[in-house]
């Protein structure tokens, strides 16, 4: 096995990684005096990964949409029990996740954690599909579509990103739709899970009161050697243009809500965290309460408490959002547009830049004392193709130049989109 010890030369902080004869790359944080512990064992798939090929194939798989979600519901089922029975019976609280760009089984646990990494470890590399169990599956996912679908707040994030991507499949459902799940049996389950949950795409990340020996030894218990199969996920071409800046639905909601996106360039590891830093410090910047904009609107009751931004991005997309309640969006529309060419024209104050980056500096040293957030930037990192400490380094030499020119490089009002879920009026 190969081992190394990644430290920060800021922080002080460390952890563990482990390339292991199986495949798998493993992730080790020791946090003495810490009661729990949390693990993720991830993959890098998700929603988006709907066309790909091993170095076997000569062409190319396309898969339907929703398959990555339908998969982390299926394995959650063994042929002997149910994996929450397992954990039930150590005290352990386990869960799953499937997102754009991965999938994620996990467990957080103040006791018998090298029981639980074996419960862990056991069943994510033990499938077990029938077609009379996928069946059933179908019909509780196609309910929960339904029920997202009737989430205000799903629907002016999906409608935004559909006016935003052309071809991009991060435009559809993470669970997909009805029709496209009904075509998922369990032959097509077991080709995506040999070929996505090979230990050689995968990552392990353990955090807390834990003994990396003794991790590592339950490692060489549980693990089954996989062979790199090579593969290549791939996306289809996507213009840096917009499909539609405006979209709008009514539904009977208690107040209009909207989401306000600019369609960034996508970009990948320690680019990716620059603009991730940059873009974080300018939706600060620009939803700022202190900030005369933010002021003015606020008195004149175009926004409220609920007036926020936050970062989507991902492998082939990045957006950054402006979002909450409001009966006319399209005013916030026109004031971010006009605060954003105001921060280029007069510069941004270096008091403020530098008030934003402490305070996310300071986040950022807060969360290396959280095991769940230690446990979850280590998995992140290695799927982004970065060290977990990276971050740090990189923000302590942004400046608010590098701000600016996010601004006005990514900023650009032609690759805006307005989507809003009206209120219905009597």
């Amino acid at each position: 096995m190969e081992k190394e010890i990644l430290k920060s030369s800021r922080t002080g902080d460390s952890c563990i990684h482990v390339k292991h004869d199986s495949g798998l790359d493993i992730y080790i944080s020791e946090m003495n005096g810490f009661s729990g512990v949390e693990a993720l064992f991830g993959t890098k798939y998700g929603s988006v990964n709907t066309m790909f090929r091993t170095k076997g194939d000569k062409e190319y798989t396309v898969v339907p949409e929703g398959i990555a979600h339908f998969l982390e519901h299926k394995l959650f089922e063994n042929e002997d029990c149910k994996v929450f029975e397992l954990y039930a019976k150590t005290g352990a609280s386990g869960n799953a996740f499937t997102s754009f760009d991965k999938t994620c089984y996990l467990f957080s646990c103040s006791g018998r954690y090298a029981e639980n990494l074996r419960i862990l470890l056991d069943f994510v590399q033990k499938p077990y599909f029938t077609q009379e169990t996928v069946d059933k599956e179908m019909g509780i996912i196609g309910q929960e579509i339904k029920m997202t679908n009737d989430n205000p707040d799903w629907r002016v994030f999906f409608n935004m990103l559909r006016c935003m991507y052309h071809s991009h499949p991060v435009k559809i459902d993470i669970a997909g739709t009805e029709e496209s799940i009904s075509k998922i049996d369990a032959d097509l389950l077991y080709k995506c899970y040999n070929t996505f949950y090979n230990l050689n795409n995968m990552v392990l990340s353990i955090a807390g009161n834990i003994s990396a020996d003794e991790v590592l030894a339950v490692c060489d218990e549980m693990l089954i050697p996989c062979e790199d199969k090579g593969l290549e996920s791939v996306f289809p071409d996507e213009p840096s243009e917009i499909v539609s800046p405006y979209i709008s639905e009514k539904q009977p909601v208690g107040a209009s809500v909207f989401n306000l996106g600019y369609k960034c360039t996508p970009c990948s590891k320690l680019e990716k965290i620059k603009k991730v830093l940059a873009a974080s410090i300018a939706g600060e910047l620009l939803t700022d309460p202190s900030s005369d904009m933010y002021q003015n609107m606020l008195k004149k009751g175009i926004i409220n408490s609920t007036f926020c931004y936050e970062l989507f991005c991902g492998d082939g997309y990045f957006t950054v959002i402006f979002s909450g309640e409001s009966e006319t969006p399209e005013i916030i529309k026109e004031n971010i547009i006009a605060e954003a060419e105001r921060m280029l024209s007069e510069g941004i104050p270096e008091k403020d830049f530098r008030r934003f980056q402490k305070t996310l500096y300071a986040s950022m040293v807060r969360e290396m004392n959280n095991v769940e957030a230690v446990a979850n930037i280590m998995l992140g990192a290695h799927m982004d193709g970065v060290s977990p400490f990276d971050s740090v380094d990189i923000l302590s030499e942004l400046t608010a130049d590098d701000v600016a020119d996010f601004i006005k490089t990514e900023l650009k009002s032609d690759r805006l989109v307005l989507s809003v879920v009206e209120r219905m009026t009597e």
